[in-house]
């Protein structure tokens, strides 16, 4: 507990440089000015949503494949912080978008497919509270947890692949693509900054977890050792 509440101290530091580090270290936008200095969290936020994505589709597919349901309680941490990011995403984008493209919000395949993503891995968590059973839980889970996945490297290739009202892309985007040397060193800072709290978001809910399982295990022990009292003392 004392080693995750050191690291939690050191990512929090990290977390207030990269807010410095974006607003005042990067160097300012020739078109955008100020606004475009959201990138830094809206973009940053993306790769953690991904990233925490990419975690839920192999905890699936182990869960499959091991039926531990280890897995599933990795599978459903990582799809509660992964909706978080992909919330930031979506929040910020539209703050974004305003004042640049003078609309907040536009049906394109960047914006859709994870408007579409966001809302697919709410029902993945919706649907799991209607089924009580560990194990049909868990294999329901790992099915539409893979299935929403794939229209992640979809979100993340649309860019790349149809011309869309979303900017294209700056990193690893082509020959001519690319950024600032100052403003691609804030931003990677930044995305490693969302991968360490999405990891460590990661483990602590997973440990939750685990221990709301072991909480309804003993639960349901106590009412069977009260159904049996209870079967003995009417015999």
């Amino acid at each position: 507990m004392k080693r995750y509440g050191i690291f939690a101290l050191i990512l929090a530091g990290l977390m207030v440089f990269a807010g410095y580090a974006a607003l005042f270290i990067a160097p300012d936008e020739a078109t955008m000015h100020a606004i475009q200095r959201i990138f830094y969290f809206h973009a940053s936020s993306g790769w953690a949503a991904m990233e925490a994505s990419m975690i839920v589709f192999f905890a699936n597919i182990a869960y499959l494949a091991k039926r531990d349901l280890k897995w599933d309680w990795l599978a459903i941490s990582a799809v509660e912080v992964s909706v978080a990011f992909w919330t930031v995403m979506l929040v910020t984008g539209p703050i974004w978008a305003h004042p640049v493209w003078g609309v907040w919000w536009t049906w394109d395949w960047r914006l859709t497919l994870t408007l579409v993503i966001w809302i697919l891995y709410l029902c993945y968590m919706i649907f799991r509270t209607l089924l009580s059973d560990p194990e049909r839980r868990a294999v329901f889970s790992a099915v539409f947890g893979i299935f929403v996945f794939l229209g992640v490297p979809l979100d993340y290739l649309s860019i790349r692949i149809w011309r869309t009202q979303h900017p294209q892309p700056v990193i690893f985007g082509g020959q001519n693509s690319g950024l600032d040397p100052t403003m691609a060193k804030v931003f990677f800072y930044c995305s490693g900054v969302m991968t360490l709290l999405m990891i460590l978001l990661v483990i602590k809910r997973y440990r939750l977890e685990r221990l709301r399982h072991e909480a309804e295990e003993l639960r349901l022990s106590v009412e069977e050792a009260s159904e049996s009292a209870a079967a003995i003392r009417n015999s």
